[in-house]
């Protein structure tokens, strides 16, 4: 279990609207270039695909938009983030959002539908290391083909990719030894062992990585 909860969005947040719905400017900034680098692997799939620490849900419900053939389904453990994720909803109505789900990534998961894809945002830097184990071992349960995709910012070959990461690794390490910007191949290894070919890597704006892992 996750004994401290991670603030993923509370550091971003400039307040919200009045129906609800929590924002993170961070969220605004990188929703597009998201989208257009998920079109090469979600475009032409169907079927669930679970949003694994869906914080204040702006993705959730701009994914869904974007993507009207995956029925997208949110999850977070934080009760903030759900009500947040609920009226997001609310005001996308669109019909492939499912309402969201509690999930604790880091435990065990508990027997889901069939899912074409796990997807984790800006998530497994702040967090404890076995959250982005507990994510790889719950997506290992896709069929083959199924895609396991991670956002957000990485190392890679033990360097940093700027040095803006560099320092805000050190403040994250500094806050909590447990997290920090994890090394693509730290989380090749992992994933392999759960049944993950080798990532296809995006680079992204801001020094950030969409890192992604097809199930064997």
């Amino acid at each position: 279990m996750v004994d401290q909860p991670q603030p993923r969005c509370a550091p971003g947040l400039t307040g919200g609207h009045a129906d609800g719905r929590l924002v993170a400017p961070s969220a605004e900034r990188n929703e597009q270039p998201i989208i257009d680098a998920l079109h090469p692997v979600l475009s032409d799939r169907r079927g669930v695909l679970l949003e694994v620490g869906s914080g204040t849900g702006q993705h959730s419900a701009a994914f869904a938009r974007a993507f009207p053939m995956i029925d997208w389904l949110p999850s977070d453990p934080f009760d903030d983030h759900l009500d947040s994720i609920r009226a997001w909803g609310r005001h996308a109505s669109v019909p492939n959002l499912r309402d969201p789900v509690w999930l604790d990534a880091a435990e065990d998961w508990p027997p889901m539908e069939p899912l074409i894809g796990v997807m984790s945002i800006n998530v497994i830097h702040i967090a404890p290391w076995v959250v982005a184990q507990g994510i790889m071992r719950g997506a290992g349960r896709m069929a083959p083909g199924g895609a396991l995709l991670f956002y957000g910012p990485f190392r890679e070959g033990g360097a940093h990719t700027g040095e803006g990461n560099a320092r805000f690794d050190e403040s994250l390490r500094a806050q909590d030894p447990t997290w920090g910007i994890r090394d693509i191949a730290d989380v090749t290894v992992e994933a392999a062992r759960h049944g993950f070919d080798a990532p296809e890597v995006t680079v992204m704006p801001a020094n950030n990585r969409l890192v992604y892992f097809r199930k064997r």
